[in-house]
């Protein structure tokens, strides 16, 4: 099964944890040299961050990618404030997932409810946003569910509007639920270093 041999794949990379700032840091080595860094609310246990970074076919790392958590305005140092102010106007997009939900915010989408189109694609596997007055579009694949080899339901998909920000949710099916509790049982047995010396790192 699908959901299992992901999970299998996480109960045997190299783990290393430590918590800091209210945050339980995770990072994953797998055996093909991937790396994968996860962030949890030290309380609630709730996923704050996940990103990756794979080697370039040189051997070099690669940057992190960014696939669970809010962006950081890259190189917003080195901009006027002209430009920062028009970077903070565009569409912003990020995944904030809940328990029960994979989750997406869009900001600053200022249109009413009705003027946005919420949908899964079958056949490419993604969610797809767009506008009838054709000001955003944008298509997004959902990885968790490409690991577990999980279909995708319309009937799970749902969207709200609120300040300027497009909130879309996809409920999680229950295989990955059971798979996410599997995994926190799992990282309970991952000795915890202390400190705040920055990120975790590999032995």
């Amino acid at each position: 099964m699908a959901v299992t041999s992901w999970l299998e794949s996480l109960r045997t990379a190299q783990k290393t944890a430590l918590l800091q700032d209210g945050r339980r840091k995770v990072h994953y080595l797998f055996p093909d040299g991937k790396e994968m860094a996860e962030e949890y609310d030290e309380k609630t246990s709730e996923l704050l961050v996940r990103k990756w970074r794979v080697k370039s076919a040189l051997g070099a790392m690669g940057q992190w990618q960014l696939e669970v958590g809010e962006p950081a305005l890259l190189g917003a140092g080195n901009l006027g404030p002209e430009l920062i102010k028009e970077s903070n106007a565009n569409p912003i997009f990020m995944r904030k997932d809940t328990k029960k939900s994979f989750q997406w915010r869009i900001r600053n989408l200022p249109y009413a409810k009705d003027v946005y189109s919420v949908c899964v694609d079958q056949k490419e596997r993604c969610i797809i946003v767009k506008t009838t007055n054709k000001k955003y579009y944008k298509k997004f694949s959902i990885p968790d569910l490409d690991r577990h080899q999980l279909p995708l339901d319309d009937a799970l998909l749902s969207f709200a509007h609120a300040n300027c920000t497009l909130i879309i949710s996809y409920q999680k099916p229950k295989e990955v639920v059971v798979a996410e509790s599997e995994l926190q049982k799992e990282l309970k047995k991952v000795k915890t270093a202390h400190g705040n010396d920055g990120d975790c790192k590999t032995q």
